[in-house]
Formats: structure tokens, C-alpha cells, sequence
């Protein structure tokens, strides 16, 4: 579904990616893994057009991307659940899902029932303030607003970090609901690796802005996933 090649991408005059190239298959989770500063981040901000490349190009089951901006990766199906939730705290948990709309044709605007079922606290608090929600909430809210774009890949950044243990659990399995829908690829940026190995078919270590190894779960082990983590 995603086939992201040679990517480069600079921060003023420093260069943070240097090639990447990366595919995520629909009906399965691609784990981006790496110790902190090595791009994951950076990468996710280049597919999602939030950040301009220096090179590469990237495609959605076949068709050209425009990485220019947000607004084209999101009409491409590209989705982007952003680290540190970036929920308006101010608006409702309602006015927060409705601007997933968007990018969407005026007859689709349209709250899907699923999201609700996936994340039922949000049908309980659809009239809360977005900054009144806990961080494991709000992670909700983030991911159900990814959804309802109705993405083909959908990109998250660290969905656990600063969560308590029972809401990484249902955030986890909502992930895998996702996965086994077959409609969509998932890629996932993420520190914790207890959580990433359990759900993850494919893994991605990154190491300096380069891609170090590229496995299947079938041919990688948790152990070697630590000891390339380690280094």
C-alpha cells in the first residue's frame, strides 16, 4: 500500500535522513524502530507532508504522492496520528473527530460507528473538552480522528508513550482490529518494544537516519530486535 523510496530530508543545512526507503503492506503493522534522535519521527513528518523532503518519493497503492503538504498526503489516504497527541483542547471530543472531515468530500462527513466501538469511552465524552481528557483518552481521540478520513496507511508516533498500562492494552488491540480488517497499512513508531514486537508483522531499525535492518517477525526475534536496539 505504502512504497516510500530514497527519501532524504534536511533541517536547514542538516541533513537527518539519508535514503530510506520503506514499504508497509496492507493488512499489516510495520514497526519503525530506533533509540532516540535516529529519524523516526522525521520520517513520519516526510510521508505525512508535514515536512519537506530533499529527495525520494513515495507512492499509495501505486499512485504518486505529493510530500508538498499535509493536505495532499491526506487526500492520498495518508493518515498521521502525531506524537504528542496534538488534540484541540478547547474543542469538544465531537469538534475534534469532525475535523478529520476535512480532507473528505462533503458527503462523507460523517462520524463512522466503528470508531465508537473501538474507542467506547469516546462515545461517553463526545460533549468533554478535548484538555479534559486524561493522556490515554486523548491518544484515543487522536488516533479515532486519524479515522475518520478513512486512510489506506495510517502513521503513528509513539501511541504508548506517557499512557497507563490498561489503555496501551486497549490501544493495542484496536491496532490489531485495524490490522485484520485487511483495509489499511499501519506504520508505527514506537520506543516501547514489549509493545511493538507483540503487535508488529514487519520491523524497520533505524540507526543515524539510515535504515539498519529491514525483518519479517517470522525471521527476527525479540531478542535480536533488543540487541539491535541496544547498540
Amino acid at each position: 500500500m505504502l512504497d516510500v523510496r530514497n527519501i532524504d530530508l534536511k533541517y536547514g543545512q542538516s541533513q537527518i535522513l539519508f535514503d530510506i526507503s520503506l514499504e508497509a503492506e496492507v493488512g499489516k503493522i510495520t514497526a519503525v524502530m530506533g533509540n532516540n534522535g535516529v529519524g523516526k519521527t522525521s520520517l513520519l513528518k516526510a510521508i505525512s507532508g508535514r515536512h519537506p523532503i530533499a529527495g525520494g518519493a513515495a507512492s499509495v497503492a501505486g499512485a504518486p504522492v505529493q510530500l508538498s503538504s499535509a493536505y495532499h498526503a491526506a487526500r492520498a489516504g495518508i493518515a498521521y496520528v502525531p506524537q504528542g497527541r496534538e488534540v484541540f483542547p478547547m474543542m469538544t471530543v465531537l469538534e475534534n473527530l469532525e475535523t478529520g472531515f476535512a480532507c473528505l468530500p462533503k458527503s462523507d462527513h460523517t462520524i463512522p460507528e466503528f470508531v465508537f466501538d473501538l474507542f467506547p469511552v469516546l462515545r461517553e465524552m463526545q460533549s468533554r473538552r478535548g484538555g479534559d481528557l486524561s493522556g490515554g483518552q486523548q491518544q484515543q481521540l487522536a488516533i479515532a480522528r486519524a479515522l475518520i478520513t478513512k486512510p489506506r496507511v495510517l502513521l503513528l508516533d509513539e501511541p504508548t508513550e506517557g499512557i497507563q498500562p490498561n489503555v496501551i492494552q486497549q490501544i493495542g488491540d484496536a491496532l490489531e482490529t485495524l490490522r485484520d480488517q485487511g483495509e489499511m497499512a499501519i506504520v508505527l513508531v514506537e520506543q516501547n518494544a514489549d509493545f511493538a514486537y507483540r503487535i508488529a508483522d514487519t520491523f524497520t531499525v533505524m540507526e543515524q537516519g539510515r535504515v539498519k535492518r529491514t525483518a519479517t517477525k517470522s525471521a527476527y526475534s525479540k531478542q535480536a530486535l533488543m540487541d539491535d536496539l541496544a547498540l
